[in-house]
């Protein structure tokens, strides 16, 4: 855990408290939501928002061919698409598009097609527009987009209760990694096992399934928080095993035994092929690095190197190794020193009583390297 996330770093008394560093009466600082809460409204806004947007048309991929030999089935962007009559923002939301040659204008097939909100068609994620598409900004748009209220409602009732948990641990910024990453794997978990039932389809004359592969058509979307939660729920299961749930809100369970369960329904689902199995497969991924990365959360400072230039802890932002070494250099002996726990208490003691301000460089300096060591 940092050095500032420290319970008595992060909560010091406010200023209208009259508390140290306050001068009573004073204007209340702007209190700022945590990590967990801003993912939370942000799908919540994202939903009603999308709700709101007209829907557009988007292809399935699916192709039901009638006059055309199978060597011509690979290039459908040859064929000439009718206008779709149906109407995308009536149910069913589907409809199907004639093919025709452009030369001869005889029908060669037809194509289905389904109508998504506007946010949903840009951001959900699937094999063939998050992978093959390279349209990468999916792997993280997905995370924040949800198929329903009664998905979204779950997912976030996941990361209100044992969101804060992990939060604590980790601190905002990792957090935040934290759950991006939980939700990167889930959807590099379904696209593994979804282009490993492609290519078996492919390279298999009759149609035999290997169990826990997803023969879904690779424009299936992906879409929902629920790999980050099935993170989230693995790291407190490991943080708070033995702290009680309540299961459909009556049903008394530990947290360790809620999400263990919780993994191996999905895993059950997917090798037998279950309903949503695509998405249990996901949620697989999710829980899969939620387990490895809180018991090495270090991991997760390189998250955000990506965008070095803008994050004033990543490794980018200090720059070489060479620049690193010469402003080392330029430090006193007595800064270049692992400092004691002594020292180390000594100052988050002042923060406590005086706040940060009261701090000179020096101290500074000495907080920043050991949140960095610890």
């Amino acid at each position: 855990m940092g050095i500032y996330d420290r319970d008595y770093v992060r909560d010091r008394p406010s200023p209208q408290d009259g508390g140290p560093g306050g001068l009573g009466g004073g204007i209340p600082p702007m209190r700022m939501w945590s990590a967990n809460t801003w993912i939370i409204v942000l799908c919540v806004v994202v939903f009603v928002i999308d709700g709101f947007l007209p829907r557009t048309w988007v292809s399935s991929g699916l192709v039901q061919w009638e006059s055309v030999v199978p060597a011509e089935q690979r290039l459908v962007s040859h064929y000439r698409r009718d206008v779709i009559r149906a109407d995308a923002n009536r149910p069913p939301h589907a409809a199907m598009a004639t093919l025709r040659d452009p030369q001869t204008g005889v029908v060669v097939g037809q194509q289905l097609y389904f109508g998504m909100h506007i946010l949903t068609a840009w951001l959900h994620f699937s094999t063939a527009e998050g992978f093959l598409g390279f349209q990468f900004w999916r792997f993280i748009g997905f995370q924040f987009l949800h198929a329903g209220p009664s998905h979204l409602l779950f997912n976030m009732l996941g990361l209100f209760f044992f969101g804060p948990i992990v939060e604590r641990y980790l601190g905002s910024k990792r957090y935040v990694a934290f759950y991006l990453l939980s939700g990167i794997c889930g959807a590099a978990m379904f696209l593994a096992l979804n282009l490993g039932g492609h290519i078996a389809a492919l390279m298999s004359s009759e149609p035999v399934r290997i169990p826990g592969l997803l023969y879904d058509n690779p424009a299936t979307a992906l879409v929902g928080a629920s790999a980050g939660v099935f993170g989230v729920l693995m790291a407190g299961a490991f943080l708070a095993p033995s702290a009680t749930v309540l299961l459909f809100f009556f049903l008394p369970m530990q947290l360790r035994t809620l999400a263990y369960a919780l993994v191996v329904i999905a895993f059950l689902t997917v090798i037998m092929g279950g309903n949503n199995a695509g998405g249990e497969a996901g949620h697989l991924g999710g829980a899969i690095a939620g387990f490895y990365f809180i018991r090495h959360p270090h991991h997760l400072h390189n998250f955000f190197d990506v965008v070095g230039w803008l994050d004033p802890t990543s490794h980018h932002y200090r720059g070489s190794a060479r620049t690193r070494g010469r402003a080392i250099s330029k430090m006193s002996r007595d800064d270049r020193r692992r400092p004691t726990e002594a020292e180390i208490d000594r100052i988050l003691d002042k923060v406590r009583e005086q706040g940060l301000a009261s701090l000179n460089e020096r101290e500074k300096r000495i907080l920043e390297r050991a949140s960095e060591r610890r």
